[in-house]
């Protein structure tokens, strides 16, 4: 007994299966695909830990800082794909810190004052000993949304600048991989506002010195794929 002839699909049929694969395609192509943000924290000055420095111009990277620059430059240089932009910060501590990336990446260092830290107006340059005993301390400690600066930035105008300045750099850079050199306190409300962290707990958040923090940013939403890394970057990849 011979088997069944094989019948081919009809023309209807045909045509509405290439239709649909064709609209598959342009769905695909219309999606931008995330763009991956690299959020660097300056290298060591010889004031780190000790001072509130703010916005103070003159404050360089120590020695041991520009080390830090060389090896965060190595780590973020052995990327693959490479970073297609570097940012940073006006200061001078963030634009040392950024200049040995940017050249292992064969790239200019574009500054953007959204990297700013903090604005902290009358508190700049005083020893972080004599602000922790003022009693506003404990507000910017415990409850930064209640806290402004004296004559400065607010906590929560600094972390919605911070924020806004994720997005319209991400959104000139779709589907790409950039670099970004900031200072402490933003890199923790960027990585806490991805990871969905309230900014009262924002505290909570360590960024050490020319750590690597790096924030995947997609249509779905952020994905925080490290924090404070001071190792290979190579296999940050969403689970």
């Amino acid at each position: 007994m011979s088997p069944p002839p094989r019948t081919q699909a009809s023309a209807p049929t045909r045509a509405r299966g290439v239709a649909k694969a064709a609209r598959s395609r342009a769905r695909a192509k219309a999606t931008p695909k995330p763009t991956v943000v690299f959020l660097v924290r300056h290298g060591l000055t010889p004031t780190t830990g000790k001072v509130m420095p703010g916005r103070a111009p003159g404050l360089h990277l120590a020695e041991a800082g520009r080390a830090q620059a060389e090896r965060v430059a190595e780590r973020i240089g052995a990327l693959s794909p490479a970073p297609s932009a570097i940012y940073a910060s006006p200061l001078e501590r963030t634009q040392e810190t950024a200049a040995p990336i940017a050249k292992a990446l064969g790239l200019r260092v574009r500054a953007n004052k959204g990297l700013l830290d903090c604005a902290v107006g009358s508190w700049e340059g005083k020893s972080l000993k004599t602000l922790a005993k003022v009693p506003e301390w404990r507000t910017v400690v415990n409850w930064p949304t209640g806290f402004r600066f004296p004559g400065g930035e607010s906590l929560a105008e600094m972390s919605l600048r911070a924020m806004n300045t994720m997005h319209s750099l991400v959104a000139e850079h779709r589907g790409e991989r950039i670099v970004c050199v900031s200072h402490a306190d933003p890199i923790k409300m960027i990585v806490g506002a991805a990871a969905g962290v309230p900014l009262d707990m924002f505290q909570r958040i360590v960024i050490s010195p020319c750590s690597v923090s790096a924030v995947m940013f997609g249509l779905g939403g952020p994905i925080v794929l490290c924090v404070n890394s001071t190792g290979s970057l190579s296999d940050l990849v969403p689970s």
